[in-house]
Formats: structure tokens, C-alpha cells, sequence
């Protein structure tokens, strides 16, 4: 059996298996146990009460997160000329029409976390399906990355705009925030997410939409969440 270093003893202790806690309980034990070297990112996953496999029960969509995801987001546009200075004028790393397609295709590094493209732009964008639907870049018209308003598009992105969506197991898991950010500040990028969450729920579903969540840092042990903490509204 591997011995358990120091640090991660230290983490277990601080951690009841088996419990339920509060948002703010839980963001105190998260944030507690995120003692790397590193400012640890601060993720939620939640478990709703969808069939994945049922297309019309995939949840998706995207929210700006009210103090941000502390991550420095690099933006790619794909858009035609006339709205490239808009795109360079709200922040964009990256910014091109044909020409930069050809250059991914022919093998040139993307640099950029996240992209936005001109509804225009699409038929030459989706050559590249192969090469951004894996890394989970494709636009989609549901995720607003799809748009002709691509300056305020890219602010948000850069301003701290996350995106989620249902996995295979029905499960949604994405980035609160960092470990240095205040608990208040973890606490409504959380409830913001619930809220979002419940705005996307599928007219289809029945019984209890919101069934579990939990929260961790990058290095540390997942803490449940008592769901009946965090705010109320219809379906949880």
C-alpha cells in the first residue's frame, strides 16, 4: 500500500466521508485542503436528473461567472475583415477568416482556449470539426459563440465566461473560481452556476432535476454539497 504523504493526511482530516455540508461549510474544507504550490482551481460537478442519451435532455449553455474563473482565457474569432478590428478592439488573441482556418488545417497550433465565430464563417469553420470538436472548441449557436456580436462576446469570454454541459453520465463539471478567491466570491460563482443550470432545464424532465453536487480543488478530495443550500428555485 503507497504511504500517504503529509499533506495528503492533513487534507483527509479536514475531510468527513460520507458527509453532506452546506456551500459555505464545503467551500471552507475545499479551499482549506488547496495547499499546493499553485493557486488550485476551484470545480463543481453536478449530477442532474437527465437521460443523456435523450437529445432533447442535453444540457448546455454558458454563463459569465460574477467574480470571474481567475483564469487567463486565450480567444480565437473566426470572422471576415470587416469584423476583425471589433474583435482585436474587446481582446482577442487570435483573430482571422479563411487564412487561419487553412492555417490549422495545415497543421498550425490553435492558441486559443476558447473561439468565437461569425455566423458567415461557419462553412469554413466546420473543416476544422476533427480538430476542435475533441478539444470541445467547435462554435455552437446554443453555447452564443456563434455570433455576429463578436465584441461582446469576446469581453465575456476574457471577463470570465464559463460554458458547461451534460456528460455521458449526466454529470456537469466546470471551474468556480480559484483557491485565493473569497468564500463570498466562490459562493455566488456557485450559485450563479445553479441558477444557470435551472434556467437550462429541459421542459421533459421529471422528479428531481438538481440530484447531487460536489465541489474539490485541482489536488484535493471531492466535498459533497447539500443542494437544498444553495438558493431555491423550481425543479431542485
Amino acid at each position: 500500500m503507497a504511504r500517504l504523504s503529509k499533506r495528503r493526511k492533513n487534507i483527509m482530516k479536514e475531510h468527513r466521508e460520507g458527509a453532506l455540508y452546506p456551500l459555505a461549510d464545503a467551500i471552507q474544507v475545499v479551499t482549506r485542503c488547496a495547499t499546493a504550490r499553485f493557486d488550485e482551481s476551484i470545480d463543481v460537478a453536478v449530477h442532474l436528473g437527465v437521460d443523456p442519451k435523450r437529445s432533447e435532455q442535453n444540457v448546455r449553455g454558458a454563463l459569465v461567472l460574477p467574480h470571474g474563473s481567475g483564469k487567463n482565457v486565450r480567444v480565437g474569432v473566426f470572422c471576415s475583415e470587416a469584423k476583425q478590428d471589433e474583435a482585436k478592439k474587446a481582446g482577442a488573441d487570435i483573430v482571422g477568416g479563411v487564412e487561419l482556418v487553412e492555417a490549422i488545417l495545415s497543421g498550425g497550433a490553435l492558441g486559443f482556449d476558447r473561439c468565437v465565430a461569425t455566423p458567415d464563417m461557419m462553412p469554413e469553420v466546420g473543416k476544422l470539426g476533427r480538430i476542435l470538436g475533441p478539444r470541445g472548441l467547435m462554435p455552437n449557436p446554443k453555447l452564443g459563440n456563434v455570433t455576429d456580436n463578436v465584441g461582446k462576446v469576446v469581453k465575456d469570454m476574457k471577463g470570465g465566461q464559463v460554458s458547461f454541459k451534460t456528460e455521458k453520465n449526466a454529470i456537469v463539471h466546470t471551474s468556480v473560481g480559484r483557491a485565493s478567491f473569497t468564500p463570498k466570491a466562490l459562493e455566488d460563482n456557485v450559485q450563479a452556476l445553479v441558477d444557470a443550470l435551472r434556467k437550462a432545464k429541459p421542459s421533459g424532465v421529471k422528479g428531481q432535476y438538481i440530484k447531487r453536487m460536489s465541489m474539490s480543488s485541482s489536488m484535493g478530495l471531492g466535498v459533497a454539497i447539500s443542494v437544498s443550500s444553495i438558493g431555491t428555485g423550481r425543479g431542485t
